[in-house]
């Protein structure tokens, strides 16, 4: 099974077991600007007691969850990973956590036509999409992340962009000067 096949099972999963979800990382990055590559999904789910293994039993065996939940440093969440039989295609489910950005971009959730998944499914805002990215920027120095926002801001400031939202963020954050410095990369008037 590929990673556009095992997370339209997920989501599908997700909505028929009433669990909320949120599909963040590099999918959401990329319908938000230009695709790339992943080796996996994340998704962030509000879980109630019991929901996970009801999850897993709907899922069935193609479907592996690693019995030992890990802890994340950057959003100080747990997570879980699930594997894909004969794929190394993961995804990662994350906790939606009390962190104060975290409820509010599960808030704003929209539900958007995945064309890879072939199928709708909920995604952040572009907004919540870039603030989530630069506090990756600043906790985890990849600079995968670098480019996500980048490109998103490229993409989707012709759209339109709430930057009074973004900028609100990045001060309570401290990742303003990250902003700018991406912003300033962006060539001009092409």
């Amino acid at each position: 099974m590929d990673g556009f096949t095992a997370t339209r099972e997920l989501v599908q999963a997700l909505e028929e077991a009433s669990i909320p979800y949120l599909i963040v990382g590099s999918l959401s990055s990329s319908i938000y600007s230009l695709p790339r590559s992943t080796e996996g999904a994340d998704i962030v789910v509000s879980l109630e007691p019991g929901s996970l293994e009801n999850l897993m039993n709907q899922l069935g065996p193609d479907f592996t969850l690693d019995p030992h939940g890990s802890f994340e440093t950057v959003t100080g969440t747990l997570r879980h990973i699930l594997e894909i039989q004969g794929s190394s295609f993961t995804i990662e489910l994350f906790l939606l956590s009390e962190d104060e950005h975290d409820q509010k971009r599960f808030e704003r959730k929209r539900s958007i036509d995945l064309k890879p998944i072939g199928r709708s499914a909920y995604l952040p805002t572009p907004e919540d999409v870039i603030i989530t990215k630069l506090r990756w920027i600043v906790g985890a120095k990849r600079s995968k992340d670098w480019e996500d926002v980048r490109n998103v801001i490229s993409v989707q400031e012709e759209i339109g962009l709430d930057w009074d939202y973004i900028h609100s963020w990045c001060e309570k954050h401290g990742t303003r000067s990250t902003l700018e410095e991406i912003k300033a990369s962006i060539p001009r008037g092409l």
